[in-house]
Order: structure tokens, then sequence, then C-alpha cells
């Protein structure tokens, strides 16, 4: 039998084939190396990476929005970070937690406040106290090196989702963490060499220790926000901490800024440049659960690195910049690195199942499947037997440690 008589034997027909019917083969000529780079590309461009690209690079030019309003406001000489994140959580309050008002039963906000206060009080006060040291430690330390630390947020997060919400890495997620970070790095060398080290660099150590704890503050925020709007729902989150980070800001606003409140010389511009910050920082609060819930928080906050880039970019024609081709290197790397994150699931360590009776640490699935399994068997009188005697059947029970002793079962079980 040569090679073509032995293909009409190892296919499998479509349907039976009647005798002398022409048997009819296709013949793919692509080489192998075609085939496999085709669907690798396609397995790993879906629409579901796509769709987070593209909402993650959203979510960064929103943080560019509120960049280039922070920066307007800081040529008219106006510093105000506390104010400008309460309008932010107060229209949280007026959309979410009035949301959370209008439901009833258990997703009342009453009912939320009953049982679950603490723990909203705690990460409303983690999220408003991440926004405030970010922008305080611009008064003592450089650009640079916020820029820098600011990626402390990342292995952070890490961390936390390995322990709380038992999320498991591989290798590749770690190599695409660090190509992110190469990615940044070819960002601040930009900076560097174009000599935009801005900032102030009176108390160095402080404006650096209170940039990791913005960072730690803000892995705390986002593993919350992972877990409930994975296992509760966005409009929760968000009303609850609109509540609660109206509540704590204007209690600091009250305290920290009523002087530089005072000093403002207001005009349209001013308003104007309050209304943008504040309408950029909603939309960032609102859609970074959607972003969130489809990817993870350590991945939002790997698509948010591109948020300098893209304020540099702007930079570039509204405060004379000077272009440099490390951040189309860098925008490039960042994302290629996101796509290999993204690119391999993660998966949840799931708990294991409490020990068995008998002493077993770990049993498998199949062990205690086979622990209840009963096996019956036809007794051996029903062999010898004539005639219309009652059939019986043998009841075996099989266990991890031992075999019972056969007996006798009058029921008919098969």
């Amino acid at each position: 039998m040569d090679g073509n008589e032995r293909l009409r034997y190892t296919g499998l027909l479509p349907k039976k084939m009647e005798p002398g019917e022409p048997l009819e083969i296709y013949v793919d000529r692509r080489t192998w190396s075609t085939v496999f780079t085709s669907c690798r590309l396609r397995d790993l461009f879906t629409w579901q990476l796509l769709k987070a690209i593209a909402m993650g690079q959203a979510l960064s030019m929103l943080i560019c929005g509120t960049a280039v309003t922070c920066q307007y406001l800081a040529e008219r000489k106006v510093e105000t970070p506390m104010l400008q994140s309460f309008l932010n959580y107060t229209l949280l309050f007026l959309t979410y937690t009035i949301m959370l008002a209008c439901r009833k039963g258990d997703e009342n906000i009453l009912q939320i406040i009953k049982t679950k206060w603490w723990k909203y009080l705690l990460l409303g006060l983690a999220d408003v106290e991440a926004n405030y040291t970010v922008v305080k430690a611009y008064q003592f330390t450089t650009m640079t090196s916020i820029q820098l630390l600011d990626c402390f947020v990342i292995p952070v997060l890490m961390v936390l989702s390995w322990i709380f919400l038992k999320t498991r890495y591989r290798a590749v997620h770690y190599v695409a963490v660090g190509v992110c970070l190469l990615g940044v790095g070819a960002m601040v060398g930009a900076d560097l060499l174009a000599g935009r080290d801005q900032g102030s660099t009176s108390y160095v150590l402080l404006g650096d220790g209170l940039v990791l704890i913005s960072a730690a503050l803000y892995a705390v925020s986002n593993v919350c926000q992972e877990y409930t709007v994975k296992n509760l729902s966005r409009t929760e989150f968000l009303g609850m901490v609109g509540l609660f980070g109206t509540i704590i800001s204007g209690i600091q606003l009250a305290v920290l800024e009523p002087k530089a409140i005072a000093v403002i010389k207001w005009d349209w511009s001013v308003v104007l440049l309050f209304a943008i910050y504040a309408l950029c920082m909603f939309g960032l609060y609102t859609f970074m659960p959607v972003v969130m819930k489809m990817t993870s928080a350590t991945a939002v906050n790997l698509s948010l690195l591109t948020a300098d880039l893209f304020s540099l970019f702007c930079g570039l024609f509204l405060f004379h910049y000077t272009f440099s081709g490390l951040y189309i290197l860098s925008l490039v790397v960042i994302t290629v690195g996101f796509v290999m994150f993204n690119a391999v699931p993660t998966f949840t360590h799931a708990p294991t199942d409490d020990p068995s009776e008998e002493g077993l640490e770990n049993p498998s699935d199949d062990e205690a499947v086979r622990d209840k399994a009963t096996l019956e068997l036809p007794s051996e009188n029903d062999e010898q037997e004539e005639g219309g005697a009652e059939n019986e059947c043998m009841e075996i029970q099989w266990s991890q440690s031992e075999q019972t002793t056969p007996t006798a079962d009058k029921s008919t079980r098969l």
C-alpha cells in the first residue's frame, strides 16, 4: 500500500461511503510555521484582550487629563489637592451612593452600613490618603523619583493578590512586569536627557517615603476594589467609597486647606479646570472597576503606566516639551508587557477539602469517588439455581483502608 492509498484509511469519513464512490482529499500546502503563527496570533489577540487594551489606555488618557489640569492650576498658584479629591468623591456620592439608597433588601445602603461599615471606612481612608500623599510628594521630591517609585504599587499588588485573593502567577507574568518596568525606565531616561526633572529637592527622603506610602495605599484600595467588583457589585464599591470618601476628604479639607482656598483668584478658567479635573477623576473611578472585572488589579495598573507618556505627549503641544524617541520606545515596551501579562491567564488557588474520616490528608477526587462507590455482582448461587428463583445481588463496598464482607441484598440493582 503506497502513501496515497494510506490516506484513504487514516482519515475520519464525514459520511458512510458507497462502493466505488471517489474520495476527495483537500491538501493544505501551507508550511507548519505559517499555520502555527496564524493560530497563535489569532489565539493571542482575542477580542477580550483588545478591548482590555483599549479601555486601559482610555483610563490612562483620563489620568492624563487630570495631570494637565493640575499643571494649569499650578501655573495659577492653585494648590488644593484635597479640594480636588473632595469634588470627585462628591460626584461619586451624588451618583452611586444615592443609587444604593434606592435599592431594597440586602443591597440597600443601610444594610451594607450595618454589616460592613468599618471595612468601607478603612477602604475610603486608604483611597483618600493615597490620592493626597502622592500629590503632597511633589513638594519634597522630583518627578523622576515619583515616576520610578510609583511603580512600587505593582509588586505590592501582586503580593496582596497572592495572599488575599489567592491569585497564582506564572513565570510569564513576572517577565511581563519586568518588561513594563523597563518601559518606565526608558521614559524616565528620556526625561533626564531632556533636562526635565521637575519638582522640589528640599526633603527628598520625605518625598520618596510619601510616594511609597501612596503606592502601598493604592495597592490596598485596588485589591479591595477587585474583590468587591468580582464578588459583590461595582455600584456597591463606588457608592461606599463615595460616601466615606466624601466624609473623610471633607474633614481634611476643612482642617488643611481653608487658607489655600481663600487665596484662589476665582474666574471662569479656574472653575473650568476644577470641573474638568473632577469629571476626569469621576470617569476614572467609574470605568476602572469595569476593566478590573475583565482583567485584574495588577493588569490595570500595568496599563496605567502609559499615563505619564500621554501627559508628556500633551506637554509637547501645550507646554513645549522636547520630543524624544525614547517616549515611543517606552510606549511600545509597556504595551508589549501588558499583552504578555494578559496573554496567559492567572489562576486562583482553590482551597482543599477537609480530610476524610479515615484520616487521609489530601484525598483525590478519584479516591473520594471510590470511597462512595458500590459494586454489585450477582451471587454464585444465582448461576447454579434453575427456575424462577429470585435473583440475588452482592453488594461490595470499597473503602480506602479495607474491603467489607460481601452481604446479600434481595433488591435487584443494575
